[in-house]
């Protein structure tokens, strides 16, 4: 079972570590692992993708609740979430293939962001299947190299929170 898990944590040094750490102990892979800092400089957002048995999963995440950095731990997977990673991806274009490059990137609306006489470099940005996809029709035309972003993921607004807030927004707004 695949399970991302999204962790607020302070940015301090060797949180990654200890966070990694947990995984690697109980022999679990992380298939994608992606930080970046928060409105808040002091804290940072760590999005995990892995998969596993649902029993030790929920033991790690009461494990990362544990560490003294963590300040949440959410698994985005028991929610509606979004999530999308970013791609780079770089072909041979040989003169007979840059027809069906180019409707290719048009197609799942790529852009190429550096081209040279033998190669383009194409960036793409979407959920999981949409990249692999991509991936997979660029195959045939000879992928050169490939660097991808991992995922990173956010919790949707239920609709009646979401109407909530626009409601004390109001009340907020009338005083």
């Amino acid at each position: 079972m695949e399970r991302i898990i999204s962790l607020l944590v302070e940015n301090k040094f060797g949180v990654l570590v200890r966070v990694a750490g947990l995984f690697s102990a109980r022999g679990f892979n992380i298939e994608s692992l992606s930080v970046g800092p928060t409105i808040d400089p002091s804290m940072s957002l760590i999005t995990i993708v892995t998969e596993g048995d649902e029993r030790i999963l929920e033991q790690i995440t009461k494990q990362l609740n544990k560490l003294i950095d963590v300040i949440k731990v959410v698994d985005l997977t028991e929610n509606d979430f979004v999530e999308r990673e970013t791609t780079l991806v770089k072909i041979h274009t040989r003169t007979e293939d840059r027809a069906e490059a180019f409707r290719i990137i048009e197609i799942f609306r790529a852009k190429i962001v550096d081209s040279t006489p033998t190669t383009y470099t194409v960036e793409i940005t979407g959920d999981a299947q949409k990249v692999e996809a991509f991936i997979n029709q660029l195959r045939p035309l000879g992928l050169k190299e490939l660097v991808r972003s991992g995922r990173i993921a956010i919790a949707r607004d239920d609709a009646k929170a979401a109407g909530d807030h626009k409601r004390r927004q109001v009340v907020v707004e009338a005083k």
